[in-house]
Order: C-alpha cells, then sequence, then structure tokens
C-alpha cells in the first residue's frame, strides 16, 4: 500500500491550460473519489498518476518517491478502464493470469494469486469461461481481477461502472467497496455520477475545467459546498438558487420585497446590504403557515415518486423556478401557492462574483 502526493500539478495542451495546479495528499489505504462532469479534466489527472499523460508542472510522488519521470509499469500501480479490454480468445484464469506470466512469474504462484482472487471477486466458477460467455458484470470482475493479482500498491479506476445498467452499477458498488475495505489498497476512481462518488469515497476531489472546487469527505461536500458550482452537482434534483440580498445588518436574506428568510444567530453583519446566491436542496424544505420567513411558491408540475414528491413551480418577483422535495405524497394541483420555509442552518450563501461560499 502508498500514499499519493499530487502537489501543483499542471497540465498543458500547447499554450492551453488544462489542469490548473492540483494540491491533494491522498493517505495509505484511503478511496479517494475524483468526481466532475464530462471534461472537467478528472480522467487526465487519473492518467498523469498513471504515468499514461506527462506532467507539464507539479509533482506526484507515490509512498515519497516522486514518480514523474517512471514509466506506468515502474509505478505499481493497476488501472480499470471503463472498458474490460479482455483478450476474447482467453478464458478467465488466463486473462486474470496474463501479466503474471509475462512477468515470468512461477506457475504455482501465478495459480495462487488468480484462486485467491477469484474467491474475492466470486468468480471461481468462471474461471474456465471466455469473455463472451459472462455477463457485464462478471466481465468488470474480470477486470478488476487482473489487476488484484498483481498486488499492487494503488489501484486506479476510470468510471469503470459506466458501461453497466443502472442494476449491476448498484452491484458493483458494493461490490468494491466491499473489495477495498477486504485489501485496503489505496485508490483513485474517477466518476461523473455523485451517487457513486459519495457511497464510494472515504474523500472526494470535485474538479471544474480543471479546478480543484472542493475537497472533503461526502458529507463535508454535500452539507458545506465550497462553492455554488459544488452546491448545484452534488444532490439530486440539484439545489435550487435565487439572486437574493442581505439585510442591512445582516440577519436574513430578502428574495423579494414579500419573501425574506431569517438567518439564525449573529447572521452575517459583514455582509450587510450585499447582493448573494441562496442556495437551498429541494429536500430542506418544508409546508409552512403562511407569514414571515416562509417564502410561496406557485406550482406548475407535480411528480409523485411514492416514498416522495417532487413539487416543481415558480417563487418570487422574478418568477425563480423551484423545485421541492417533500416526503410521502401530496397532490397539488396546477396553480396552486404553497407557502414554504427552509431551516437557516440549511441555507448556503455564496458570493455573486466568486461563487465562493460565504458565512462559515
Amino acid at each position: 500500500m502508498a500514499d499519493i502526493s499530487l502537489k501543483d500539478i499542471r497540465k498543458n495542451y500547447g499554450k492551453t491550460e488544462v489542469i490548473h495546479g492540483i494540491n491533494c495528499d491522498i493517505k495509505d489505504g484511503e478511496f479517494i473519489v475524483i468526481l466532475g462532469p464530462s471534461g472537467c479534466g478528472k480522467s487526465t489527472v487519473l492518467r498523469m498518476i498513471a504515468g499514461l499523460e506527462i506532467i507539464t508542472t507539479g509533482e506526484i510522488a507515490i509512498n515519497g518517491k516522486t514518480v514523474n519521470d517512471l514509466e506506468p509499469a515502474d509505478r505499481d500501480i493497476a488501472m480499470v478502464f471503463q472498458n474490460y479490454a479482455l483478450y476474447p480468445h482467453m478464458n478467465v484464469f488466463k486473462n486474470m493470469a496474463y501479466g503474471l506470466k509475462i512477468r515470468k512469474m512461477p506457475k504455482a504462484e501465478i495459480k495462487k494469486r488468480v484462486q485467491n482472487a477469484a474467491r474475492i471477486l466470486e468468480l471461481t466458477e468462471f474461471l474456465d469461461r471466455k469473455p463472451k460467455e459472462l455477463s457485464g458484470g462478471q466481465r468488470q470482475r474480470v477486470a478488476m481481477g487482473r489487476c488484484i493479482v498483481r498486488e499492487p500498491k494503488v489501484f486506479l479506476f476510470d468510471e469503470p461502472l459506466s458501461n453497466l445498467d443502472a442494476k449491476l452499477r448498484v452491484q458493483m458498488r458494493l461490490e468494491l467497496r466491499n473489495l477495498h475495505e477486504e485489501l485496503g489498497i489505496t485508490s483513485v476512481f474517477v466518476t461523473h455520477d455523485q451517487v457513486e462518488a459519495m457511497t464510494l469515497g472515504d474523500r472526494l476531489i470535485v474538479i471544474n475545467d480543471g479546478y480543484v472546487e472542493q475537497i472533503g469527505s461526502p458529507l463535508e461536500v454535500y452539507e458545506r459546498p465550497a462553492t455554488r458550482f459544488v452546491a448545484g452537482f452534488i444532490g439530486s434534483p440539484a439545489a435550487n438558487f435565487f439572486n437574493a440580498r442581505l439585510s442591512a445588518n445582516g440577519d436574513r436574506v430578502e428574495l423579494s420585497s414579500t419573501d425574506t428568510i431569517p438567518l439564525s444567530n449573529a447572521g452575517l453583519p459583514d455582509y450587510g446590504g450585499k447582493e448573494v446566491v441562496l442556495g437551498i436542496r429541494p429536500e430542506h424544505f418544508e409546508i409552512a403557515e403562511e407569514g414571515p420567513g416562509s417564502m410561496q411558491i406557485k406550482v406548475d408540475h407535480v411528480e409523485t415518486l411514492g416514498a416522495d414528491t417532487l413539487v416543481h413551480g415558480h417563487v418570487g418577483e422574478d418568477n425563480t423556478f423551484l423545485t421541492v422535495r417533500l416526503s410521502d405524497i401530496h397532490h397539488f394541483k396546477k396553480g396552486t401557492v404553497i407557502p414554504l420555509v427552509a431551516p437557516s442552518e440549511k441555507l448556503h450563501l455564496f458570493d455573486k462574483e466568486s461563487g465562493k461560499r460565504i458565512g462559515d
């Protein structure tokens, strides 16, 4: 096992910088998820750790050893790709053993490692089958088994579950987490799927346009997003955002002349009178009595999901679109006006210019 240190790593393609100085220390045995939208640079970061992309500037160290100039084969890492890349003419045993065979490892050791990996991944009964005889989930387990037998210091996963259907992804998430708990190998996992990130990662690195927006545990990122981007990217349905202004003494958020939300404790006197962006997650609204501190949503559409209900509508003088997630089943007709409140501790305030969190 190993720790990984990323020190101001940058990547340029010609004069265009696509990765803008990433710093992060990954602990020995930690499961890190790099999360972000398509094209944000997350796979590029992973490939730089693997040695498949040349670093323009900065330093990557594995177990305290700088690996910038080391070939991928010399970094003691194993990588699982989105495509399984199995040899179709070889059975499962030979696919998993191939990397060890070309390293001229003794046959007895190869057999021992393959059988052990097959036991961990529940592939023992499939060792004689060829890839075409396996399901998508089984093929992905073979690809992981090929990495496990190498006993590397670091696992790298590049969106390995993207080709699986929804049910298989759930199953494979559980298997990946169990695998990590059993082996304890330092792992870096890339995905654009926030559910995978929230359920797998010890910590998340949220990237947008090559910049790190936030590094933290899944709950930290959800409960205290560092930027407006993080607040909007994490959570389903996405957070609601409103252009707002803090009152003169900073004790309440003013959405309009009639819609205001009080802030707890001393408020934010240093930001009094300042224009801000208010973020509220759909699940943090509650139906309230009309009066101070409530906002009025005019219902456009209702989605009944069984366990809860999504209400879509508009609020405020500028008709800002709003989504509310309510527990239990509610049947609201189009045009119904509903008063809503949100606990002040669940409000997220962001600077209108920089998009960075303010207040805590």
